[in-house]
């Protein structure tokens, strides 16, 4: 999710002093220890804070500056075989500060992929655009497989078409706070609603993820955060040889474009904002996962609504309720007997999140439940079983979303807190609150002693709500009911943009991640956009795409190569 989402305190005194250093990242920070014995020392560590943020800004001007005078600054040749991206996309590495604050001090690679703009048709080449997938903790090296695709043969004729693995993620200087088999043994059994004793295991659980980060990270576990994802790609900009950067970032990358937007408003290009972030500072990250529950809830009952008027093919129950029903019945068989030997109740709920993410998986999800019901579990078990090929990556990814976002601002420290909320929030939304909770518990035990204070996206530095200063146009694109991030998000990001921002809502649709071969209304808008800089109006819409037909699992297996849908681009995150 924006979730796969505390201070220095009991824990981390427990590992080491030396693992609460201060964060040097945050603008205006705000430290999520208790309160000083005196205002003065108070002021003496909020400026203290300040002069390393200035550092770190000038630590990453200067790097910046020096990638754009240097010649070859990313060196494209084939790819690893490591990251299976054939011909023509092309990798290099860029190497960027661990610490901005300290530009000459140690280094850390980032991957980056590119496929040159073909200028079919002879178009002119309009530079690079770097696309971020979200997480974070998502890699976008496939990015540039994109160019292929019919419906990216316009924008890949003018635009060299870049993917990057941000700091922590793939090869870039990867990160991971547990031994990847841990997680993949499995089966999981999830209580349908958690025990006082479930919750205190989870909470012990989380105590033990945030000291594996801060053990396997040492020193650098404060170095994963927004603002130096922000650096990295100022950096990654200029060495690309681009004044001003053309951005496509969905999910958790609308965050990242718009605080790079706030930061360095003359550098902006382009930028389209797929799936938005709500960015109010009030909201990230603690109120932004808790406000998912809802949205997931709605396309939970959007999933079960499908399955409904589909069940002479699913024979699942014809209304919403009936369909829950069958669901129950399968999660307390998994629950006695996992599927496969692998598919419990853990599995079994993380399957079907899918389905609150993307409307693409229902018919195979639906099946899977109707064959499970018939006696075969084989299907359910295919889909749900996790793959233990894949299970570093998933560590990883996880991990990187963890540091970022706990580093990224204060969490309630108090696990009765996150009790009471996800409590009364489990009452109306069931399906996902607790799962979403324990996620994200970690980062009421992060070993670093300071966090930042968010930055406030459509202001200035050192302004209070000013607008960015010459920020162009920027598009924002959003599915009125995504779960992951809820539609309010799309109008706050637009509103903070301000007039120059162009919002294009997908009406009555859900999935996450719109833009890429789903919607062609919505594409239509994204290339024009990017092709001219012009948008069709301030607020404009779009039909939902259609839904997904129902087929069964031997009719998905049976089709050919030219009958399956057209390609998207992979999931975001």
């Amino acid at each position: 999710m924006l979730t796969p989402l505390a201070r220095c305190g009991v824990a981390a005194a427990v590992l080491s002093l030396t693992l609460c250093i201060p964060s040097p990242h945050a603008h205006a920070t705000a430290t999520a220890t208790a309160p000083g014995p005196d205002a003065a020392g108070a002021a003496a560590r909020s400026a203290a804070s300040a002069a390393r943020t200035a550092a770190a800004d000038a630590g990453a001007e200067l790097v910046a500056r020096r990638a754009a005078q240097a010649a070859g600054a990313l060196d494209f040749r084939a790819c690893p075989a490591v990251e299976e991206l054939p011909p023509p996309v092309r990798c290099a590495t860029l190497r960027v500060p661990l610490d901005y604050a300290r530009p000459d001090g140690p280094r850390i690679p980032l991957t980056v992929s590119r496929v040159p703009a073909t200028r079919q048709g002879g178009a002119a080449r309009q530079g690079a655009l770097v696309y971020n997938p979200g997480g974070p903790g998502a890699s976008g090296m496939f990015f540039p497989l994109v160019s292929g695709l019919p419906e990216w043969e316009r924008i890949g004729a003018a635009y060299d078409l870049v993917g990057y693995a941000p700091r922590g993620v793939g090869r870039s200087a990867p990160l991971s706070c547990e031994e990847p088999a841990a997680p993949t043994k499995g089966p999981t059994q999830v209580p349908a609603e958690p025990s006082a004793a479930y919750k205190q295991r989870r909470v012990a659980e989380a105590r033990a993820y945030a000291h594996g980060c801060a053990e396997r990270a040492g020193a650098a576990l404060p170095y994963y955060t927004t603002l130096d994802n922000v650096r990295d790609l100022h950096v990654l900009r200029a060495a690309l040889g681009e004044e001003k950067l053309s951005f496509l970032g969905a999910s958790y990358g609308t965050y990242l474009g718009a605080v790079y937007a706030t930061l360095h408003p003359g550098h902006v290009r382009r930028m389209v904002l797929d799936s938005a972030v709500d960015p109010d500072p009030r909201r990230i990250w603690y109120v932004n996962n808790l406000d998912q529950a809802p949205g997931f809830e709605r396309r939970w009952y959007d999933f079960r609504a499908w399955a409904a008027r589909h069940h002479a093919a699913y024979r699942l129950g014809a209304t919403p309720e009936a369909v829950q029903a069958s669901y129950e019945r399968v999660r307390e068989a998994v629950a006695r007997t996992p599927a496969g030997g692998a598919v419990g109740t853990g599995e079994l709920q993380a399957a079907f999140l899918q389905a609150a993410y993307y409307d693409d998986v229902w018919p195979e999800r639906a099946a899977a439940l109707s064959a499970f019901l018939a006696g075969d579990p084989g299907p359910l078990a295919e889909q749900a079983r996790p793959d233990p090929e894949s299970a570093a990556a998933r560590e990883n990814a996880r991990a990187v979303y963890t540091a970022v976002l706990c580093n990224d601002a204060a969490w309630p420290a108090q696990w009765e807190t996150w009790d009471r909320d996800n409590t009364e929030l489990a009452r109306r939304a069931p399906f996902e609150t607790w799962a979403n909770a324990f996620l994200n518990l970690p980062c009421a035990y992060w070993p670093v002693g300071e966090r930042q204070q968010p930055v406030a996206v459509g202001g200035r530095p050192g302004t209070a709500g000013a607008r960015p200063a010459a920020l162009p146009r920027t598009l924002v694109v959003a599915a009125e009911r995504d779960g992951a991030t809820p539609y309010p998000g799309a109008l706050e990001l637009q509103r903070r943009l301000g007039a120059e921002a162009a919002l294009v809502t997908e009406e009555g649709a859900g999935s996450h991640g719109v833009v890429g071969g789903r919607n062609d209304c919505v594409d239509r808008h994204v290339e024009r956009y990017l092709l001219t800089g012009d948008t069709s109006g301030w607020r404009v819409t779009c039909a939902p795409h259609p839904e997904p037909a129902p087929v069964s699992l031997d009719d998905r297996a049976a089709r050919g190569p030219g009958k399956v849908p057209r390609a998207l681009l992979p999931p975001v995150v």
